[in-house]
């Protein structure tokens, strides 16, 4: 990845993240997609604290990139649910909300989630 695509990634990312702050009662959901792996945490900005994350790394998650995503939607809903979290802010970061970052927010929205 060339400096320049770098700096413009993390614009958008900054841009965001300018927006969006999670607290105790509404956490961030900061989702970050890479080539081979999906990973989702649900963050406290204010206390500095991750309180439960999902990731492809080690995972029994199969299929398609798309289908992995969607796999760790329904597992940060499901710890979300443990920790009597019901609302989040969703952190695209500098990804578009498309593809595999719509899977993973529609997964978590399906398990309970509300973004």
């Amino acid at each position: 990845m060339s400096k320049l695509l770098k700096l413009q990634a993390a614009s958008r990312a900054r841009r965001v993240r300018a927006k969006v702050a999670g607290t105790a009662e509404r956490p961030r959901l900061a989702a970050r997609v890479t080539a081979r792996h999906i990973t989702a945490q649900l963050i406290n900005d204010d206390a500095g604290k991750t309180l439960a994350h999902a990731t492809t790394v080690k995972s029994e998650a199969k299929g398609t990139m798309t289908e992995k995503a969607a796999w760790v939607g329904t597992q940060i809903a499901v710890q979300a649910k443990k920790h009597k979290i019901k609302k989040v802010i969703f952190d695209r970061g500098s990804k578009l909300y498309h593809g595999r970052l719509h899977a993973l927010a529609e997964a978590a929205r399906k398990e309970g989630l509300e973004f």
